[in-house]
């Protein structure tokens, strides 16, 4: 080894980090990029070796030979090697391959971490320097191998039963199921019948307001229980009603204190984003990751605006606490000052690893407001939405006074509810977005201006009118891409840094649409879950999927060895895999289905099959009658989340001649048409346009940004918002090819990836 020059060196995964470090650290330091993984198992094969104790094949990714050179080349001479990957378990594995990578040209390396970069942050994580966490390592390389081995032996059922290209992940195939169970539900929904009766009542003071019938002797109306249920029933209860004394028999009046929600983890600020701006959750966290790397903010440079985005606890540094209480008094007033910070819980199950997502800076020069200049239109949102989230967090209860009245009519029970907010509290700072309701009478509230305030109870009252009203039972919604979050999140499906990827890739696999917003299968993704349900039931299911993560987790802790994780999941896995296996062409007749025409060649019945390009109808005398033809069923429009410039109407993306475009929903009265927006930022420096699909001359799809002829940046295939992980180029074409199925390429290097199921 040379001889040390006195300068260490820091390795971090991404260029743009790297460069936010830099600058912190000075000329003492050097800090290089592994872009990512450099290690991997390898793309053509399974990679592992399952009957020597899943011990995995690790290959150098292709294109990674020059990024483990240049590091090689940093590490020569420098008195110590400080290893900065992300603080988690896939950054603690690619800390290791690293280290293993360049030991033979420095072996004093050490792991440093930090949850978020700002000069404090990082110097405190020289000061800790550690050994890499093996068990973390160990629980990250189970993860990879569980999936590979899921995704290398079970797609192959889909190719042999369905078509080629199509994927089984292990955590991906849990939430296309809970997405099509869902669609099932509600095509069986049987919608009830139930009626609401509504009293118009007047005071002795003369103030008028309105109560609702809930509970009829002891009953409890609930529309799923207990009910009115036809118009002839809820006739009786009028009639009977017109002969009864209304009275008050409660009034209640009580002060209400609404505490804060937490700071955000990955899965609520995910859930949030979505819900406010309709965002993807790919989208959210691709703005959060460049918001946490760095971002140039003029005469500061690069600074890393909040904290590492992917994390499941709401523990707080007490730093960060002294920081925002300082700027709540000084901003909101010593009245919005808790007298002791606020605390929240981490949820049972959660690795608490990291802070929560905060703002790392909390003072008025960093606020969003003033930053705005400094930011694309989403990463204002996202910093906007964390910013408030955290300061809102440590700041008093809103108080409410809330007014209930109780009206009591012979056997019949009315109610009239609401109230009033008498101090804002952390409403000030952040307002929570409301849960969209089941059904459209489950909300009893009023205004409190409508209720009345010379009331008493005793007080006999006026009955100005009865109201009765038909309603009818709704169907549970599609999930939503927040609700899925949420779903997953709640039955320990995945893990916070998975919920984007996995959405991504049902998309990707063309596994489900959005329809207004919300997550619906395709014929495709509905066929797959039916194969993978009804074939692999003990596997592809919530609780062993929950189960798996919880073995992950003790691996980590010390609690569990990798062997022993790998051998629970295969000894039922590969038993169910075995059966599969021996009844292909068994399952394969069972998704054919009788289309109800007739052969034009021998007339004989035609079957819907699947084949690469989708369903078609194929002669049910095959071999000896070879007749197919398309399944002609022009596709629908797909509502998105935008709205026309013109009419203010829903867009819709339609398929044309060219390609699919965006065109107004109101066609043909408004015939407003627009390219369709990918939601990736356009690469080219200083332009805070997005790529959009466009159609060349000659009718070739292509994506260009939408800011032309300003930028004319333009590439052939579809983008996504990822780094190269080669070259660290911001985003990557999805391509397919028969050779390679689908896979990632760099733009800029040419540099392949193929896309790990989940």
């Amino acid at each position: 080894m040379s001889k040390s020059n006195g300068k260490k060196l820091v390795i971090v995964e991404s260029p743009a980090k790297a460069k936010t470090i830099n600058k912190i650290l000075g000329k003492d330091f050097s800090v290089s990029a592994s872009v990512g993984h450099v290690i991997d198992l390898p793309s053509n094969k399974l990679g592992v070796d399952i009957e020597n104790g899943f011990q995995p094949e690790y290959t150098v990714i292709k294109g990674k030979n020059d990024v483990i050179k240049k590091l090689k080349s940093a590490a020569k001479g420098v008195s110590e090697v400080l290893l900065a990957t992300d603080p988690d378990r896939e950054g603690e594995a690619i800390a290791y391959f690293v280290a293993d990578s360049i030991k033979k040209i420095n072996t004093n390396i050490q792991r440093i971490e930090f949850n978020e970069i700002t000069k404090p942050a990082v110097l405190k994580a020289l000061e800790n320097p550690r050994t890499i966490d093996m068990d973390r390592v160990q629980a990250q390389q189970a993860r990879r191998v569980m999936d590979r081995i899921v995704g290398y032996q079970v797609s192959p059922v889909l190719w042999s039963t369905i078509h080629k290209g199509l994927s089984a992940g292990r955590v991906q195939s849990v939430a296309l199921r809970l997405i099509c169970e869902r669609e099932d539900e509600i095509e069986k929904f049987v919608p009830v019948e139930y009626w609401s009766i509504t009293a118009d009542l007047e005071t002795e003071s003369k103030e008028k307001f309105s109560a609702k019938l809930v509970r009829i002797g002891k009953e409890k109306l609930d529309p799923n229980k207990f009910r009115i249920s036809n118009q002839g029933e809820a006739q009786k209860h009028y009639e009977q009603l017109l002969k009864e004394k209304f009275q008050v028999s409660k009034i209640k009046r009580e002060k209400i204190n609404k505490r804060p929600a937490p700071p955000f983890i990955t899965s609520t600020l995910q859930q949030d984003a979505a819900r406010r701006f309709g965002m993807t959750t790919s989208r959210i966290m691709s703005n959060a990751q460049k918001l946490y790397e760095g971002i140039n903010i003029g005469e500061k440079g690069e600074v890393g605006l909040i904290t590492y985005m992917r994390s499941d606890s709401v523990r707080v540094s007490p730093e960060a606490i002294k920081s925002v209480r300082e700027y709540v008094a000084s901003s909101y007033g010593p009245d919005y000052l808790p007298p002791k910070p606020n605390v929240y819980k981490t949820k049972k199950g959660a690795q608490d690893a990291h802070e929560a997502i905060r703002p790392t800076y909390i003072s008025s020069e960093y606020e969003p407001k003033k930053l705005k200049p400094f930011l694309t239109p989403d990463q204002f949102k996202v910093y906007d939405l964390i910013w408030k989230r955290f300061v809102a967090s440590q700041l008093k209860p809103a108080v409410a006074d809330r007014l209930t009245i109780e009206i009591t009519a012979g056997d019949y029970l009315f109610r009239a509810s609401g109230e009033v907010i008498t101090f804002r509290g952390w409403m000030l700072v952040y307002q929570p977005q409301p849960e969209e309701k089941k059904n459209d009478d489950e909300d009893g509230e009023q205004r409190p201006e409508n209720l009345p305030q010379k009331i008493s109870e005793g007080e006999v009252l006026n009955l100005l009118e009865l109201i009765l009203k038909q309603h009818f039972t709704k169907p549970p919604g599609r999930f939503s891409e927040s609700s899925l979050v949420k779903m997953m999140d709640r039955l320990g499906i995945g893990r916070p840094s998975t919920y984007a990827a996995i959405i991504s890739t049902l998309f990707n696999r063309k596994y489900i649409v959005k329809m207004d917003r919300a997550l619906a299968p395709t014929e495709l993704g509905r066929t797959v879950n039916f194969l993978l349900v009804n074939n692999f039931p003990d596997i592809f299911n919530v609780q062993f999927t929950a189960n798996m993560e919880e073995g992950l987790d003790k691996i980590e802790q010390h609690e569990s060895s990798y062997g022993e994780t790998l051998d629970n999941f295969y000894l039922l896995f590969k038993k169910t895999l075995d059966q599969v296996t021996d009844n292909i062409k068994s399952i394969k007749q069972s998704l054919q289905k009788d289309s109800g025409e007739k052969c034009d060649n021998c007339g004989k019945p035609m079957l819907i099959k699947w084949g690469r390009n989708g369903q078609f109808l194929a002669c049910s005398g095959y071999p000896e009658c070879k007749n197919t033809r398309p399944l002609e069923a022009p596709p629908e429009p797909i509502e998105t989340d935008e709205k026309c410039d013109n009419c203010g109407s829903t867009m819709v993306i339609r398929q044309g001649r060219y390609g699919e475009f965006m065109a107004c929903s109101r066609y043909p009265e408004c015939k407003t048409t627009k390219p369709i927006s990918t939601g990736v930022s356009c690469p080219n420096d200083g332009c805070n346009g997005t790529l959009v699909q466009k159609q060349s001359r000659k009718g070739k799809i292509f994506f260009g940004c939408d800011q032309f002829p300003k930028c004319n940046y333009a590439i052939w295939n579809k983008p996504r918002a990822q780094a190269c992980g080669k070259c660290g180029f911001p985003l990557v074409e999805e391509k397919t090819t028969r050779n390679d199925g689908f896979f990632l390429q760099c733009p800029t290097c040419k540099h392949k990836e193929k896309v790990e199921e989940l």
